[in-house]
C-alpha cells in the first residue's frame, strides 16, 4: 500500500490576506478558489508537488458550532495554538529574508535546535503556527 498526504486544511481569517502570503510570499500556487456565500475556501500548494495540498478555509463555519465555540476557535487562532504546519525548504535562510521582507509576523530566526533540526517559525495572516526546516 502506498499512501500519500493529499489535503491539510488550515483556518484563514481574511482569504485574500491569505491567499497573498500563500501564492505571493511562500510561491504556492492557486489549485481551487471556491466561494460560497460571503466564505472562499482556497487550494494551494508547491508546484513541485502537485498531489500535495493545503486547503485554506474559512474557520468555525460548520452550524454545529456555538456561538461560543466559535469565538473560542478564532481566540485559538489569533494566538496562533488552533493549527500548525511544517514546511521544508533547500534554502533557509534565504526564505526567511523573504519573509521579512514581506512583513510576515516571525516568532523564530532560523535556528539550530538541540534536536537536530534547522528551522524558524512564524505565523500566517490568520495567526496559524508555520515552522520551516530547512532540508537535509
Amino acid at each position: 500500500m502506498n499512501i500519500s498526504i493529499h489535503y491539510a486544511f488550515l483556518p484563514h481569517t481574511n482569504a485574500d490576506d491569505a491567499l497573498d502570503f500563500y501564492r505571493d510570499t511562500l510561491g504556492f500556487e492557486v489549485r481551487q478558489d471556491v466561494g460560497y456565500e460571503d466564505m472562499r475556501w482556497i487550494t494551494v500548494g508547491p508546484p513541485n508537488q502537485p498531489d500535495t495540498s493545503i486547503v485554506l478555509h474559512p474557520p468555525a463555519v460548520d452550524p454545529g458550532i456555538t456561538d461560543d465555540e466559535r469565538s473560542v476557535i478564532l481566540s485559538l487562532i489569533a494566538k496562533g495554538s488552533y493549527a500548525a504546519l511544517t514546511l521544508a525548504v533547500d534554502d533557509l535562510d534565504g526564505l526567511f529574508e523573504q519573509l521579512v521582507a514581506s512583513g510576515a509576523d516571525v516568532l523564530q530566526e532560523p535556528t539550530n535546535q538541540d534536536y537536530g533540526v534547522r528551522d524558524c517559525a512564524f505565523r500566517d495572516p490568520a495567526g496559524n503556527l508555520l515552522r520551516i526546516n530547512q532540508k537535509a
